[in-house]
């Protein structure tokens, strides 16, 4: 065998290593891996109780931005300056849309406050339902990583608790941003 024969079976060990942790072939070589579970806290099941919403969908190059602009907008031009604001991602794109223009979609919604029927707006209601959450810490500093590794934790606590994703007339997944982030993925 050769040089080139030798190397391919350590580059498959380092390229399964990289899917195990949710890392490039570069930050396993050349970063200091240092203990990224850490980051993820709070793996639970939550009931959420029932809001109304208003939301605001975008297709773009960077349409989480887009979106929540929209719904901070709306919110602040009803009087409101520190909405609660959700979000997920939505996969409606084409292949074209995705590879050639670097596109995708976001989903941001208001929670309205009790009481609150914002003018020209579409409002709508989620009922009480079960969510299993998982909060991350820091999810911006490596957001590439950590946040996929979060959904990829929590579904695994879905499978091992015998629950099962319901996506039937709810919000089926969203994240809560701010200095940490909370992701929901709707369950029964």
């Amino acid at each position: 065998m050769g040089e080139t024969d030798d190397a391919q079976p350590e580059i498959d060990k380092a390229v399964s290593l990289c899917e195990l942790f949710n890392c490039s072939l570069d930050d396993l070589f050349r970063s200091e891996m240092n203990g990224v579970e850490d980051i993820y806290t709070n793996l639970r099941t939550e009931a959420v109780k029932g809001f109304r919403y208003v939301k605001h969908a975008v297709v773009s190059a960077t349409p989480e931005d887009d979106a929540i602009d929209r719904i901070l907008t709306i919110a602040r031009s009803n009087g409101v300056e520190n909405p609660r604001v959700i979000g997920r991602d939505f996969p409606v794109l084409s292949q074209e849309q995705i590879n050639v223009y670097n596109m995708h979609g976001y989903e941001a919604a208001w929670i309205l406050p009790e009481g609150m029927t914002p003018s020209g707006c579409e409002i709508h209601q989620q009922e009480d339902h079960l969510y299993a959450a998982i909060t991350i810490t820091s999810p911006f500093e490596n957001p590439f990583a950590s946040i996929p590794k979060g959904y990829q934790t929590l579904l695994e606590y879905i499978r091992v608790n015998g629950l099962e994703r319901d996506d039937k007339g709810v919000i089926p997944c969203f994240e809560v941003d701010g200095e940490s982030m909370d992701i929901y993925i709707a369950v029964r």
